[in-house]
């Protein structure tokens, strides 16, 4: 059950997208693997909610066997135009894209205050599209943006996600930072960093968080919620209870009118069998962020959104540079006193050694973990440590309680934190299928990527797990990945 009591207000489930995603993606594969004989299960299901009218040229059909691109929309009211809106702008708007020969599902998710021409209106945020014409004019501005075909569109109403999460059994995240919000009306969050198990009221918390965040920073957040539940839910647990998601999600959510046809349905389906053991490819945005602070638009380049939208679209992972914030005076000049006072520098990954500051860190836990606390001799140029003391807590999972604790550093720009996890917990779900494995000064590294980037770096020891996580938005580089896991060590 959550672990909150769920608020009343109608402004409460603003700003949160991927429960779509969890629930078109793997529900529907758990359909497709338990047979096509579900498909009047998800038709039925569907009709619980309502359909949105297209115009005829705006969605494809799709063909079978082709790949498919379904649109997914969140807002927590109807817009406006719409009988009893009182109109909202679309909170999230997020790209799928299924495809039996690319090597993974690829989701894009655009930003709220991307500016773009709007059809009929003119040139504004891209969520302003939904408050104008709602659905359909979104998706028109989408594909003008794009420049694809688009399959499906599904628009969304938060309100079931805390069930959804919950019908899962929770999830375990790797939290990077802490969340804290008392504002009830807006946002009531108060979330510690580490790794830890989230139910459904503070898992949709975390998710739409948006304060001290840009709109890139949010939607990684969500891709890697969501990359993490499909890691941990299994195929059993799925066909055990998609009828209860396809049930929640038809009562919250609006779909154009081809997917209450049985065959398109199917189609569907058989990507979803295809799809269902692939991993989800995070393709990045190329969204600019304008040097004057007044301004509140996000930009881009044609050329860069062309190569976006073509690892997009054939299913291959995106990192494009992340926008960077200039340093301040202070910043740069507080690097410049660390680059004198330190002589010994890791030129190959451009690192610098940060000796005393993650010594500090482990005598302020000293006796509180029963196993040897490692901290990194090198960190991120311009980083510090957000806390004079780590994190010390205990996961609970599978019956038992583990010691655990989390050092966090924030580098320099919004909402880039990364972070050094220890746990007595041997086998969590996060360290599961690593994509490689690396040999360094006697120690075997495990090393996870999300794309072409290393998102996470881990190494066991007998008695505990370690491991290094890169910030939501990947903007560490592989080299300093590596060379912050090997420079691991404790005191003594």
């Amino acid at each position: 059950m959550s672990e909150r009591p769920r608020r009343p207000s109608a402004g409460m489930w603003k700003r949160f997208g991927v429960a779509a995603l969890v629930i078109v993606a793997l529900s529907a594969a758990a359909s497709a693997t338990a047979g096509f004989m579900e498909v009047r299960d998800i038709a039925a299901a569907l009709s619980l909610g309502k359909v949105v009218q297209f115009d005829r040229n705006d969605i494809t059909e799709a063909q079978a066997g082709a790949p498919q691109t379904i649109l997914l929309l969140g807002s927590d009211r109807r817009a406006a135009g719409v009988a009893g809106a009182g109109g909202a702008r679309s909170d999230t708007i997020m790209l799928l894209r299924l495809n039996p020969k690319a090597d993974a599902v690829t989701v894009l998710s655009i930003p709220r205050d991307l500016r773009v021409d709007i059809p009929g209106v003119g040139s504004d945020k891209i969520n302003r599209s939904y408050d104008e014409g709602g659905p359909r004019l979104t998706l028109k501005t989408v594909k003008q943006l794009l420049g694809i075909k688009i399959n499906h569109v599904v628009n969304v109403n938060f309100s079931g996600f805390s069930d959804i999460v919950d019908s899962l059994g929770c999830v375990y995240v790797d939290i990077d930072r802490r969340y804290f919000n008392e504002n009830p009306a807006y946002a009531d969050i108060n979330i510690q960093p580490g790794y830890q198990k989230l139910c459904g009221y503070d898992a949709l918390e975390y998710a739409r968080f948006r304060e001290e965040d840009t709109d890139l920073v949010r939607a990684a957040r969500q891709q890697d919620f969501l990359r993490q539940t499909k890691a941990q839910i299994s195929a059993g647990k799925l066909f055990t209870e998609h009828r209860k998601l396809l049930r929640i999600f038809g009562k919250y959510a609006e779909t154009d009118k081809s997917l209450r046809s049985s065959r398109q349905i199917l189609r569907l389906l058989t990507l979803a069998l295809f799809s269902a053991k692939k991993p989800i490819a995070q393709v990045e945005f190329p969204a600019i962020i304008s040097d004057n602070p007044n301004d509140t638009y996000l930009r881009y380049k044609p050329e860069k959104l062309r190569a976006a939208v073509q690892a997009f679209m054939t299913g291959k992972s995106s990192v494009t540079n992340q926008p960077k914030l200039k340093p301040t005076d202070a910043e740069r000049k507080a690097a410049a006193r660390r680059k004198r006072q330190t002589s010994n520098r890791a030129d190959s990954a451009g690192l610098e050694v940060a000796e005393q500051p993650g010594q500090d860190q482990v005598v302020a836990i000293a006796g509180q973990v029963p196993y040897p606390v490692y901290y990194p001799r090198l960190r991120i140029p311009l980083s510090t440590y957000v806390d004079n003391a780590p994190r010390v807590y205990r996961i609970r999972a599978n019956g038992r309680y583990y010691t655990s604790y989390r050092m966090v550093l924030k580098k320099s720009g919004i909402g880039e934190y990364y972070g050094v996890q220890g746990t007595s917990w041997m086998d969590p779900p996060i360290l599961s299928e690593p994509h490689e494995t690396q040999q360094f000064g006697g120690r075997s590294f495990d090393v996870y990527y999300s794309g072409r980037r290393i998102r996470l770096v881990a190494w066991r020891s007998k008695r505990a797990v370690y491991w290094i996580t890169n910030t939501l938005t990947s903007s560490l580089k592989n080299r300093e990945m590596l060379g912050i896991a090997r420079s691991l060590k404790k005191l003594g």
